[in-house]
């Protein structure tokens, strides 16, 4: 490990900060630009000949001289300061800044990035004239609990010319100002707590520190923190409150005036110190002579030092406890000046009562400042020629580098006050410091490890002349590393971390800070120094550091892709045997063993080499974990290297099957069909990675990770992904499966690497179920293999115990069972449950045969568990082999489902029916469709033979509904009892309703459901399902429905039904609909209950251990009951809902209702509530009768005209639902009964309003219905009136012969056909024989005593004249 410079983060918008800052100064080039382009002529016509060759010139040019404007040093003539938690970055010049906060974002290759955009930018300077002089960022610490060390905020300090110091948040938001001097500010620096290395550090303060030209301010950090988390408060208060009264801490601070010194140019505060006696008592002699006095105890003091000129550095010492100023919070207002409009109300805080004249006099003078407190300077370094130009302090406090304008780096030890080294070359060099503590792994090898950590100092200098970053070994140490970087770039070193932190506040924090960073303003980048702990040793003691080169040049070997595999492996012979040190050895070996280019041969005689070294070393000196990994990992790779040759060696002899396998053929001719059915929907085509394929060669490495040794010297296999543990089961069984390779020579080798034989199943298991679709198309010599193997894996150590106890299960074929039961792959399931039977029945037979006869029951009990088992997989396949069917549209992103044995046992008696009822659904399968279906499978009651006969012959024909017929009716015959008809369309009904649920705006799922619920036949399960899918899915959305048409008084449009109902317009008529057919099957389920007796459920004999949540028929057995009178009061109002939103008619549903009858609505169906009874208000049977009548009205309109009988045509067939069903008059003569309307009244409106509409034939169909003849009549002379009106005085095209009968009719027919409107006959043309059909009509109902009888007469014989004119 060396030195690095990493780039952790990059500024995106540089360009854009640099053309913001910088704005008023590339003006005048623009300008002279523009001034030249002038002056220049017109070459237009010259230059259009060259354009397309100096395109790409003028492109070039454009890159150069942008990249020219960026490399210009104007970053040198900025103020620049960058958090230490490096999530905000500020960037000044002169009145302007730009913060730049940290981000996080992903690249192209799909990694996260850290960048910095610009978060605000604008004008810190509020007073004319005065400039950005000084900043810093600092962050404030977290104060809850959960904090691990982020900060909370991070407040931006500003110092400025006027003198003026300044706090912002992260948003250049104010939070306070103050004038604390009225010189310019040189430099803001901080200093926050760090954690004492040992107990005789002396623990400092926190503060912030200002330097003047002849004063230093200093701030408490511990009042400076609580006055900014005050302010930030207060102004977001105030933000939010829209007021401007905001009362700011008060800040306790001493200002020292700086004596004895020509010039300052920078300092730095090293804290409170204690001097030693000796030298308490050399200063004191120096100072007062041969009779000075000595205190008893040397007193603390702060010590702060100054560069400059005359002298050249500066020490001064402020004794602790000595008079200094304290500003109260009263001096410090009258002393600050708060310039945020968020603070212009503080004057009431202050107690000033002045008017806005009065306050802007106040901002024109400025405040009063505290004079300073001299301080003398102790002593320098006095240098006549010499003038510092900046301090940097180590994080030690102990050692301080400064720079000057000789271009000389000096490093200071501040304890003595001399200097102790200095660096020529470097002006305008640029300083920081590097703290590094000593790596763990080094150290819980050294010596020392029960010591305090080391920490390691180093002092990196930038310099900017020379384009060159260099880092130094502190104090006399040699130069450790070096980086050719740009000359404009700055060096950022914050010397400080968050502010707010102490020993309490600090336990258990991970502080993430950055020490010393480079900025490039060329590109961007935010790089980070790092320097490893071990460099700062000398390299002949230093043998961490030689085992680290060592590592390193390793790595770079491993890197290379060039090098012959001789130098790899006598290159990582010697390293590892040069290193010392086991860790550093181990680590080595480690990524040796990872690295996939070293060749297995390679790898094994390095281990040998190493073992072999480390044998012959003291066993008292070598470590016995890293002998163990070695002996290990050479026992695995040979292992490896075994089962390779094996694969790859030909086989000279064919393999011999162990054991019988008498009977499983029958048992595979018998399945085949259905193998071959399951085979060619599995044998579609899929999309898989490369190196997901189990037929991927499997590497060492990879071999090495997923097998570990134990202490005892067994290996274990782990299991980490699936995919890696199917790629070694295909490495290791594979080969064996398909015949190319002896399962002996394998399971020998197997078996002296001592691997457990339980882990061995479940790895052939595994990759014989992953191998599905090459074990079916070699299903014989594949279960020939697979027996094989099973038997040799049977017999090794500890596969079946001895002392196995008769009267119980084999813990081992229970392992196989569970694999199998487990697995979605139920054909290879299948197979493998074969051969696992047969092989279990000769292991026990084989047992048996040498005890006693008692024994038997044993077996009998083992092999009843394979039947089971065999027979649920049987059913499985069949099962799964429908599941797998897709539908024709939209299968190309569809997914079949999986089942398996355990998740069908896990889902209670109804998971068959629930798998088989969602594919229902994913298919499309009408109700219908499925009842004939069904009801195809009890007339051909066919055997299992002829059934897989009729499967050959469907895959060949191309009808899908055949296909899907028959596979459902394969599944049904397996399961006679689940899949009955009664608990299927139970199932898809809820399946439907369930569907419908997740997106209501496809309202033929649940008018699906309804169908569904329809072809129930149990009306105990009808009446369960109904109210299960009332209360859990329709209630809320039908009283939501309700309640908004009520709102409304209207049918609501679709953006109200979606806000308040969840669904639009049309869905919701739908809705509505659904719930009046829903209501009315409870209706009539509600009677047929007590004639019928609840049915019995029953599962098949092979599911009967299912375990799960009950099945939706066994829940819809235990629902209670309904309330008749209930069930009828809702489904009223569901009519009145879905007439109103399917004709779009006014109507408010909820006030047709008195008290009663809204108190019950919404309630539990099956509870008993108040209802209404008796005579109900006339008032509300009056708004009753007038929706009736509109919805009667609603729906003649809708209808189309009766059909022309002269024209021959057919009559289009008359939908069943939607405005035009022809049952909305029947409904509404229904809902007049229920709400005590007079349902003669609605005929009579029906009857007139037909013939209104021209359908005169529909109309003579109800009128034989009216009981008042005479009421009827005298309508209906109304309507005949208008339609001789219209022929005769209205009509467009009156002839002579109209005319004339029109002179000749009586004066007071003339009077009463001129008073009838014809404008209300929405068809007034009706061919005149129906009028005459319609005056007899009248003349029969009308009595002769009845007034209008004889006009009644006068209407014949006119309608008669016009006819026989016609």
């Amino acid at each position: 490990m060396s030195c690095g410079l990493l780039e952790f983060c990059r500024l995106q918008e540089i360009k854009t900060v640099r053309d913001y800052l910088l704005r008023d100064q590339t003006k005048p080039v623009q300008e002279k630009n523009q001034t030249e382009n002038e002056l220049s002529w017109d070459t237009s016509d010259w230059d259009s000949a060259w354009e397309i060759d100096n395109s790409s010139k003028e492109q070039e040019a454009t890159s150069v001289e942008e990249a020219t404007d960026l490399s210009a040093p104007w970053l040198q003539d900025c103020v620049v300061s960058l958090s230490p938690c490096s999530d905000l970055l500020v960037v000044a010049h002169e009145q302007k800044a730009v913060f730049l906060s940290a981000k996080w974002r992903t690249d192209s290759g799909g990694k996260d990035e850290m960048t910095l955009d610009v978060s605000w930018s604008g004008t810190l300077s509020t007073d004319e004239g005065e400039c950005v002089s000084s900043a810093i960022c600092i962050p404030l610490a977290s104060q809850k609990r959960s904090s691990t060390g982020r900060p909370d905020w991070t407040c931006v300090v500003v110092g400025f010319t006027s003198g003026y110091v300044r706090f912002y948040t992260e948003n250049g938001v104010l939070l306070l100002a103050q004038l604390l001097h009225e010189d310019p500010v040189l430099r803001l620096k901080c200093r926050t707590y760090e954690i004492p290395r040992h107990s005789g550090v002396t623990e400092q303060h926190e503060e912030l520190s200002i330097l003047y030209p002849a004063a230093l301010v200093t701030i408490d950090g511990f009042s400076l923190f609580q006055s900014l988390r005050a302010c930030r408060n207060q102004v977001a208060r105030a933000a939010a409150a829209g007021s401007d009264v905001v009362q700011p801490p008060p800040l306790a601070y001493k200002k020292w005036g700086l004596q004895d010194m020509d010039t300052i140019t920078d300092h730095c505060s090293v804290g409170v110190m204690t001097l030693n006696v000796f030298d308490q008592m050399k200063n004191a002699s120096i100072l007062g002579g041969f009779k000075a006095s000595v205190k008893g105890s040397p007193p603390a003091m702060s010590q702060c030092v100054t560069v400059g000129g005359g002298p050249y550095t500066g020490f001064y010492y402020a004794v602790e406890g000595s008079s200094q100023p304290l500003l109260s919070h009263v001096a410090l207002a009258v002393a600050s000046k708060l310039t945020s409009a968020l603070f212009s109300a503080a004057s009431g805080w202050l107690g000033w009562n002045r008017n806005k004249n009065e306050d802007e006099a106040v901002q024109k003078n400025r405040p009063k400042v505290e004079p300073a407190t001299p301080l003398g300077i102790r002593f320098g370094l006095p240098d006549s020629r010499r003038h510092g130009e900046s301090i940097c302090l180590s994080p030690c406090n102990t050692l301080a580098g400064v720079t000057d304008d000789f271009g000389r780096v000096t490093l200071l030890d501040l304890t003595r006050g001399i200097a102790i080294r200095m660096w020529k070359g470097y002006r305008d060099a640029q300083l920081g410091w590097l703290h590094v503590p000593e790596e763990r792994i080094s150290r819980e090898n050294s010596a020392s490890a029960s010591l305090p950590r080391r920490y390691a100092l180093f002092l990196v200098i930038y310099a900017p002349r020379r384009g060159i970053l260099e880092i130094w070994a502190m104090q006399h140490g040699p130069r450790v590393g070096a980086f050719t970087v740009g000359k404009h770039c700055r060096l950022l070193y914050a010397g400080y971390r968050l502010l707010g932190v102490n020993s309490v506040t600090s336990q258990g924090w991970q502080l993430h800070t950055q020490q010393v960073c480079l900025l490039d303003p060329i590109t961007g980048a935010l790089r980070t120094v790092t320097v490893p702990f071990h460099l700062a040793l000398s390299d002949k003691k230093s043998e961490g550091a030689k085992d680290m080169h060592l590592l390193k040049r390793l790595t770079t070997i491993l890197k290379s892709s060039d090098v012959e595999t001789d130098i790899l492996e006598n290159e990582a012979k010697n390293v590892l045997l040069d290193i010392k040190h086991s860790s550093m050895k181990k680590e080595a070996l480690e990524s040796l063993l990872s690295n996939k280019n070293i060749p297995v041969l390679c790898l094994t005689n390095i281990m040998r080499s190493l073992l072999s070294a480390l044998q012959q070393e003291d066993p008292e000196q070598v470590d016995p974990l890293l002998q163990h990994l070695c002996s290990s990992q050479l026992k695995m790779l040979q292992l490896y290297t075994d089962i390779q040759h094996a694969h790859i060696a030909a086989v000279a002899e064919c393999c011999q099957p162990v054991g019988s396998l008498d009977g499983i053929e029958g048992e595979l001719t018998r399945v085949s069909p259905v193998l071959q059915r399951y085979a060619k929907l599995t044998s579609r085509p899929s999309v898989s990675f490369v190196q997901d394929a189990p037929d991927t060669p499997l590497s060492a490495q990879a071999f090495l990770s997923q097998i570990e040794c134990t202490e005892d010297g067994q290996l274990k296999l782990i299991r980490r992904s699936e995919t890696e543990w199917n790629q070694l089961g295909s490495f290791v069984f594979w080969a064996c499966l398909c015949g190319k390779s002896l399962p002996q020579n394998i399971c020998d080798k197997l078996q002296q690497a001592r691997i457990s034989p339980q882990q061995l199943l479940g790895l052939l298991l595994s990759v014989w179920l992953q191998r599905e679709k090459e074990v079916l198309q070699n299903t014989e010599q594949c279960v020939k293999n697979l027996h094989t193997l099973l038997i040799l894996i049977s017999n090794m150590g500890g596969a079946i115990e001895g002392s196995w106890d008769p009267q119980s299960v084999s813990p081992w074929w229970q392992q196989a069972r569970n694999t199998l039961v487990q697995s979605h792959n139920s054909a290879a399931a299948l197979l493998a449950a074969f051969v696992a039977h047969r092989a279990a029945k000769a292991n026990i037979t084989s047992r048996a045969d040498s005890k006693l006869q008692s024994d038997w029951e044993a077996v009998s009990l083992e092999l009843e568990h394979w039947l089971v088992c065999v027979r649920q997989l049987e059913d499985v396949v069949v099962l799964q082999t429908l599941l797998l069917l897709l539908p024709t549209v939209g299968s190309a992103g569809a997914a079949a489902a999986q089942c398996s044995v355990k998740i069908l046992m896990e889902g209670g008696t109804g998971g068959v029916t629930d798998n088989v009822s969602k594919w229902v659904f994913r298919h499309n399968l009408g109700p219908k469709q499925l009842k004939a279906i069904l009801q195809k499978g009890e007339n051909n009651d066919k055997t299992e033979d002829d059934a897989g006969e009729s499967v050959k012959e469907v895959e060949t024909s191309q009808k899908d509904a055949d296909r899907i017929s028959e596979l459902l009716l394969a599944v049904c015959k397996r399961f006679p009892h689940s899949l009955s008809a009664n608990l299927l369309f139970a199932h898809c009904c809820w399946e439907y309703v369930v569907q419908w649920n997740k997106d209501p705006e496809e309202g033929e799922h649940l008018c699906q459901a309804v169908e569904h619920l329809k072809l129930v036949s149990s009306p105990h399960i009808q009446l369960g399902i109904c109210t299960m899918m009332w209360s859990t899915f329709i209630v809320k959305r039908f009283s939501a429905a309700a309640f908004l048409v009520e709102k409304v008084g209207k049918a609501p449009k679709d953006r109200l039904c979606r806000r308040d109902v969840g669904m639009g317009d049309k869905a919701l008529t739908s809705f509505l609909g659904c719930c009046v057919q829903l209501l009315q099957i409870l209706m009539e389920v509600d009677s047929a209950v007590a004639e019928v007796p609840a049915p019995e459920l029953s599962v098949e004999e092979m599911w009967c251990g299912a375990e799960g949540p009950a099945s939706i028929a066994d829940l819809a057995l235990e629902q209670k009951g309904v309330h008749y009178p209930l069930v009828q009061h809702h489904c009223l109002l569901a009519s009145l809902l879905h007439a109103a939103m399917t004709f779009s008619l006014k109507v408010k549903p909820l006030s047709l209702f008195d008290s009663k009858g809204k108190n019950a609505f919404f309630r539990d169906l099956t509870t008993i509530q108040l209802m209404p009874s008796g005579v109900m208000d006339p008032s509300l049977v009056l708004l009753r009768q007038e929706f009736l009548l509109r919805v009667l009205t609603s729906w003649v309109q809708s209808i189309d005209d009766a059909p022309n009988s002269a024209t021959g045509s057919r009559p289009p067939p008359v939908p069943v639902s939607g405005p035009k069903a022809a049952w909305w008059p029947s409904l509404c003569l229904e809902l007049g009964n229920l709400l005590q309307v007079n349902p003669d009244v609605l005929r009579r409106h029906l009857v007139c309003q037909l013939y209104n509409q021209g359908l005169d034939l529909q109309a003579e169909e109800v009128m034989l219905e009216v009981e008042d003849k005479d009421v009827l009549g005298s309508q209906l002379l109304v309507i005949t009136g208008q339609r001789l009106s219209y022929s005769l005085l209205h009509s467009q095209n009156q002839t002579q012969p109209a005319m004339e009968l029109l002179a000749r009719l009586p004066p007071t027919l003339c009077t009463w056909l001129k008073a009838m409107d014809p404008s209300e006959l929405r068809c007034p043309l009706v061919p005149l024989p129906q009028t005459s059909r319609l005056v007899c009509r009248l003349i029969e109902m009308l009595p002769e005593n009845h007034a209008q009888y004889s006009l009644a007469l006068h209407l014949l014989e006119a309608v008669d004249a016009l006819t026989t004119e016609d």
